[in-house]
């Protein structure tokens, strides 16, 4: 019974092994990696991970000012879009205006050249002058 509880704790000790044989990779790929100056850095960075909820804060916070900024700049953009759009409207509804009156008009004229091109064939016919 011995050998069987030595059996369970070997792979688990097997397993420690792996993740000591891993971290120690890690740590000599730093060592080759990163020169002594950024070694230090990177060993501040570590320690002073409380720091990193801060500039986190304030990085939302800058993130926020950037988002409002960028609503109201779009709220702007649109709102003038919305005005040129409503300005080509009325100009458009002018401008069709213009054109109807001309047509009205020039129909008007048309109808009183008929009338008067009649007139003129009425006395032609009457006076007895053929083509």
């Amino acid at each position: 019974m011995e050998k069987a509880s030595l059996e369970i704790n070997l792979p688990d000790t097997h397993e420690e092994g792996k993740l000591y044989v891993v971290d120690s990779l890690n740590n000599l790929n730093k060592l080759n990696v990163c020169p002594d100056e950024s070694q230090h850095a990177l060993a501040d960075e570590e320690e002073n991970s409380d720091g990193i909820g801060e500039n986190t804060a304030g990085s939302n916070i800058r993130n926020q000012h950037l988002f409002f900024v960028a609503f109201i700049l779009t709220l702007i953009i649109s709102l003038v879009l919305v005005s040129f759009v409503i300005f080509l409207i009325f100009q458009t509804r002018s401008k069709l205006d213009q054109i109807s009156s001309r047509l009205i008009s020039d129909k008007k004229n048309i109808e009183e050249l008929k009338k008067m091109n009649n007139m003129i064939l009425k006395h032609l016919n009457q006076s007895g002058i053929k083509e």
